[in-house]
């Protein structure tokens, strides 16, 4: 078995399935794990470190499938690559495609990847930072959790929402820093970016959970589909996810037939003049 680390790189791993597929390596005499794990698991065999004879021509087509499977984080997230990577470039092109089993969970992979993508665009909350903060610190931050590696190629998109504002976005593995010019990834985050993304103060937030308390309306509540378009794992994160379980239960508990809010509901109605005298 040879085991292998690429540092969830995928130029890192690209460069591993040139040499492994040139030397006519079968997927499943390889491994990727962490370099502790690589060394326990290293060949016998000695193999040189240039590449074979064997060229197999990839469709460019299959190079961006792969680099985009690549962000997924689960088991088998490399070995997976290079077993499709085989199979195509032995002249097998379904392993590409979804009505195969392999190509299947390949094309699975993409679409969590792409899904978490759009969860950055849709959850991220940018908060302002004061004036007197200074130029040396973004006018934005935010914090986010995604569950696979969509930072660095997703944040693009606020580049141009953002105009020309600085901003840093932050996530327990990397973060991302916009200057005004030009979009910086670290790789790792740095602890003080993830210190100011957690703990800044939002000065709307109070304003901001009374409009969303009041637009809330529990007569329409269909918690799976709220669950399907809002995961529960980014409540914690959102400045109205500790008002979205107690939403949830009142609409449980009645709300759903008068359609209306508890602070609504206690409202007094307006008299209306019916027009006659």
């Amino acid at each position: 078995m040879i085991s292998l680390e690429c540092d969830n790189l995928f130029s890192t791993w690209r460069e591993q399935a040139r040499w492994l597929l040139s030397h006519q390596i079968d997927p499943s005499h390889v491994s990727w794990g962490v370099a502790e794990v690589a060394d326990l698991f290293a060949t016998d065999e000695q193999y040189p470190a240039e590449c074979g004879p064997f060229q197999a021509r990839i469709p460019k087509a299959l190079l961006e499938l792969l680099e985009s499977a690549a962000c997924y984080h689960g088991e088998q997230r490399w070995s997976l690559l290079y077993e499709v990577l085989w199979r195509v470039s032995h002249g097998d092109r379904t392993a590409m495609m979804s009505g195969d089993k392999l190509g299947s969970e390949l094309q699975r992979r993409i679409k969590q990847v792409q899904r978490e993508a759009h969860h950055l665009h849709a959850f991220v909350r940018f908060i302002a930072l004061p004036a007197e903060a200074g130029p040396e610190l973004p006018e934005y931050v935010a914090w986010h959790e995604p569950a696979h590696d969509i930072l660095k190629v997703a944040s693009q998109h606020f580049v141009g929402r953002m105009g020309r504002h600085r901003w840093m976005i932050a996530t327990p593995l990397d973060g991302v820093y916009y200057d005004g010019e030009q979009l910086m990834h670290r790789r790792q985050c740095p602890v003080e970016w993830q210190a100011l993304a957690q703990n800044v103060e939002d000065p709307h937030s109070a304003m901001w959970l009374t409009y969303y308390s009041h637009i809330f309306n529990p007569a329409r509540l269909n918690p799976k589909v709220m669950e399907g378009h809002l995961p529960s794992r980014f409540w914690k994160n959102l400045p109205e996810g500790k008002l979205i379980p107690g939403l949830i239960s009142e609409a449980r508990t009645g709300k759903q037939r008068d359609g209306q809010a508890k602070m609504i509901g206690a409202r007094p109605g307006k008299r209306i003049s019916s027009g006659h005298g």
